[in-house]
């Protein structure tokens, strides 16, 4: 039998009514190809073998990748790829549309990996990932409320987000600590952000949530990104029709989007070469646990069936 390992941050998936209510919200079509990362050992895994055109899943754990492959057994459709889903070419990994992609991601690195997966091409119709509750609070969270801030501006600018349900402690082997939800996301297409552009909005949302209860003009005065005189403040908020007195927790993700077009089009912030994509530019990033040492993608081709399980958690 294999143990969760508490420092990859693995809960494993075991209540099947739960297990089935995910993969509809996802709602496969047979020529879909689905992505899923962390299928640990296999509880969503199994529902989607052999009802899409191409299952791929992305697994860090040794035994559970092996134990994945030898479940499975060879045959056409479904690939088991031992790797990190933090570190390895998830495009490379797909072929063309329609991409759906799925999840039961570890706590310890949502928020980098939910940018990962919105920046994956091709673009994905529909994102559908178990999180921390807590997390889901944020990413949904209207302006105006505590929980609205970097994350919440940064998927909503790139996505439409919805709330499906909560998942209880009980749903899990071992129970966590923590309740979870599952999300779905559904990247805007066409794409209403070039990649530069997502990128000037992660630097201004991480630079005026720095300070969320301060007024705008004090922020862009003040922050080190921006710098901007009295005079310059006053001529880009009238530009915009924007309140002085505006705090970055009463502003729509829109309105952020249309003060960071205006700040490029005043050649800020200062954009050094863009050797990196957009995902790697995190609002607010947490700082991560050192991951293990990363090992080569290590391909298995499958087939399909039964019933299966799945993993982890994580904390944005």
């Amino acid at each position: 039998m294999i143990h969760a390992k508490r420092s990859l941050g693995q809960n494993f998936l075991v209540d099947p009514g739960i297990q089935r209510r995910i993969v509809e919200a996802l709602a496969p079509a047979a020529d879909d190809l689905v992505l899923e990362i962390g299928p640990g050992m296999g509880a969503l895994t199994h529902h989607l073998a052999g009802h899409v055109r191409r299952l791929v899943a992305v697994e860090l754990d040794d035994r559970l990748a092996l134990d994945l492959t030898r479940t499975l057994g060879e045959g056409p459709g479904v690939e088991i790829v031992h790797a990190d889903a933090m570190t390895v070419d998830l495009d490379a990994l797909l072929d063309r549309p329609p991409v759906r992609v799925l999840g039961n991601i570890p706590y310890n690195i949502t928020t980098p990996l939910i940018f990962r997966l919105l920046d994956v091409q091709p673009a994905p119709d529909t994102i559908v990932l178990m999180v921390q509750k807590e997390v889901a609070d944020r990413i949904a969270a209207a302006p105006g409320g505590k929980q609205y801030g970097a994350l919440s501006v940064g998927v909503r600018a790139v996505s439409d987000v919805e709330r499906l349900f909560n998942v209880g402690k009980g749903a899990f082997q071992p129970a966590p600590d923590v309740i979870s939800t599952v999300i779905r996301l559904t990247p805007h297409a066409p794409r209403r952000l070039t990649g530069p552009e997502e990128v000037d909005l992660r630097v201004l949302t991480r630079a005026t949530f720095r300070w969320r209860r301060k007024q705008l003009q004090k922020i862009l005065r003040s922050a080190p990104e921006y710098q901007l005189t009295h005079e310059q403040v006053g001529a880009l908020l009238g530009e915009l029709e924007l309140e002085a007195q505006a705090r970055p927790e009463m502003l729509a993700p829109e309105t952020f989007v249309r003060l960071s077009r205006a700040l490029r089009a005043r050649d800020l912030p200062a954009r050094p070469e863009l050797s990196e994509r957009p995902s790697e530019m995190q609002p607010v990033r947490p700082e991560l646990p050192e991951r293990p040492s990363e090992k080569q993608p290590v391909r298995a081709t499958l087939p399909a069936h039964g019933p299966g399980h799945q993993p982890a958690r994580d904390d944005a």
